[in-house]
């Protein structure tokens, strides 16, 4: 009880300025902020004349959507937090937000998302969206401490933002959101492995087992990293058969690709932690070049 009332009383005595910083962190903007940017391209991609006014709203509630599954994370894994050395200064395991006031947040933020896509946008993206959320906060989430099956569960809501862009932009399903959500359903798996590396200790803290081996960082995870990421080159060739984008972007994909995928035969031969990290930086860089490229292959 010492505890709790401590937490409450934290809550209640910081600044106005403290309790916006935390609200802030509470919505983990940089992650976000990369959602939308995918998010982005897809919208992009499917317009014929780019309203950017529109868009920015769409950008807005792809932030909201993305910031409230992230709160409902958050709420879920406070007590897990306070374990790991990257996690316990968050806004709940601190004590600077209550779990009441960020289940007020989280829901607020989410329901102006949802109104903003089903009023502005369509009914299609709403429920995508929607579904993202629950899949990511509902079922990813819990399912971290059970294996790595969670990695799979969350590559669906982490390929679902370009998706949800070009149904927005464009009222309907198809082949053409259909790949860019597989490109980046596989990247994650490379992605997020290469995290789970970089992380496992502070992650074993916290019980979650999320690389693809039991044995942990070693050359069965490093494979089963590099199986996804092949993956990638044939997927990189699909927007232009499909007469989304033109074959400098293709190319473009590829060698980046082939880049990608150097790194991950590295982590097969060494084996360690700076192999893990290179890969992981590579995977941020991969997939915006790739679809920054797509973009300026359709300009």
């Amino acid at each position: 009880m010492k505890g709790k009332s401590k937490m409450v009383e934290n809550t209640i005595k910081i600044s106005l300025g403290a309790k916006l910083k935390a609200f802030y962190d509470l919505t983990k903007f940089r992650l976000s902020a990369t959602v939308v940017f995918s998010a982005c391209i897809g919208y992009a991609l499917a317009s014929d004349h780019l309203n950017v006014g529109k868009m920015l709203l769409f950008a807005l509630a792809s932030f909201f959507t993305t910031a409230g599954a992230n709160v409902i994370n958050q709420i879920i894994e406070k007590d897990l937090d306070v374990m790991m050395n990257r996690t316990k200064e968050r806004p709940l395991p601190s004590g600077r937000i209550s779990v009441q006031e960020a289940k007020i947040f989280g829901f607020v933020i989410s329901m102006i998302a949802f109104a903003i896509l089903y009023f502005e946008f369509n009914a299609k993206a709403t429920a995508l969206a929607a579904l993202s959320l629950i899949l990511y906060g509902f079922v990813y989430t819990p399912l971290k401490r059970v294996g790595p099956v969670a990695v799979a569960v969350g590559a669906l809501p982490g390929a679902f933002p370009p998706m949800i862009g070009w149904v927005a932009a464009s009222g309907h399903f198809g082949l053409e959101p259909g790949i860019l959500f597989a490109i980046q359903f596989f990247w994650q798996f490379p992605h997020f492995w290469a995290i789970a590396w970089v992380l496992d200790d502070d992650y074993r803290k916290a019980g979650f087992r999320l690389l693809p081996s039991k044995g942990g960082r070693d050359i069965n995870s490093a494979i089963q990293i590099m199986v996804y990421t092949l993956y990638l080159l044939p997927l990189c060739w699909v927007p232009y058969y499909l007469g989304m984008t033109g074959i400098n972007s293709a190319v473009i994909a590829m060698v980046f690709g082939i880049l990608f995928l150097a790194q991950t035969f590295l982590l097969m031969k060494r084996v360690d932690h700076k192999s893990a990290l290179q890969l992981m930086f590579g995977s941020f860089i991969y997939l915006p070049v790739v679809q920054i490229a797509y973009l300026m292959d359709k300009i």
